[in-house]
């Protein structure tokens, strides 16, 4: 981890100033290799930018739980999505609007302090509202998805057979289905990387000062890990694969997401898991988050006074 001692946020923000600078040329002449230095500047940026967000976690005694951090968080979520919309659709000028407000960020979280961290119980309450948060997203985009999945199999069937709707049943049409499908496929990905990320640092903040809330081998985490992987792997090939953007393939994958959620949740539901279920009782859970602030004097954040003192209270 010696290297990453060296990436600096300044490493990143030059790279994503580039971009800006690269992106605005593009409303005055024509370049042959603009975009593609365009699009290697900004995934240097995102390279480092990761790097860099990586070693913090590693090194700071609460990870990722300062206001330095969270602006950089922020401003990485809109780099990579910046990164991803624009290698998919470069003819767009998404960056004009996009790379101001990431160099913004990343600026903001330069001028900030670095080593003013929230108290440990403060960074446990906002990690874990972003876990339950994002899996909660997470696991109602995989359900609209799958209803809109069976939709459209039984709407593709219908049509394929010239048979009228039945009992009065009207279904939308398979292009809508199929554009609720695709954007669920990607809204779950997101939001359970995003969840299961949240949780690995809310693991860590917590084994910071007493054991970790959950198992790393728990089989929920494991389970979780897998259903994340499957659903990069499905909006990855959905995303690149151009005979798997078919409407009917993609119904088939946001059922088969289900199916893995669904054994996930019943992993949750058997009792064996660490994690809270509904049959877990209270003492548990206060077992495994601290009832009070550890002694730092009762403040949001720890280290000096100053404008960040107030934190996250």
């Amino acid at each position: 981890m010696n290297f990453l001692s060296g990436i600096t946020v300044l490493c990143f923000f030059a790279s994503y100033l580039v971009a800006l600078g690269l992106e605005i040329t593009r409303l005055f002449f024509r370049m042959p290799v603009r975009m593609v230095l365009l699009l290697g500047f900004a995934a240097a940026g995102l390279f480092a930018h990761t790097l860099y967000l990586v070693h913090r976690a590693s090194v700071m005694r609460l990870p990722l739980s300062s206001w330095h951090d969270w602006y950089l968080i922020v401003a990485w979520l809109l780099a990579a999505f910046y990164l991803g919309l624009a290698s998919r659709r470069p003819q767009t000028n998404l960056g004009l609007f996009l790379l101001p407000v990431i160099v913004g960020l990343v600026g903001v979280a330069w001028a900030l302090p670095r080593d003013v961290l929230f108290a440990r119980q403060s960074a446990l309450v906002v990690w874990g509202m972003a876990h339950g948060l994002m899996l909660l997203v997470g696991t109602v985009a995989v359900l609209l998805g799958f209803v809109a999945g069976v939709m459209y199999l039984l709407q593709s069937w219908r049509l394929k057979h010239h048979l009228p709707p039945q009992w009065g049943v009207r279904l939308p049409s398979l292009e809508w289905l199929q554009r609720v499908n695709r954007r669920a496929l990607v809204v779950s990905s997101l939001s359970l990387a995003l969840g299961l990320a949240a949780g690995i640092v809310l693991n860590a903040v917590q084994a910071a000062g007493a054991a970790p809330l959950v198992p790393w081998t728990d089989q929920v985490v494991v389970g979780s890990a897998l259903l994340l992987a499957w659903l990069v792997a499905a909006t990855l090939f959905e995303w690149w694969y151009k005979p798997a953007q078919q409407g009917r393939k993609v119904a088939y994958l946001t059922v088969a997401n289900f199916v893995f959620l669904a054994l996930v949740l019943v992993m949750l539901l058997s009792g064996k898991s660490s994690h809270p279920g509904p049959g877990t009782p209270a003492t548990r859970s206060e077992q495994r988050v601290p009832a009070a602030v550890p002694p730092d004097g009762g403040t949001a954040c720890q280290g000096s006074g100053g404008p960040h003192a107030g934190g996250l209270a």
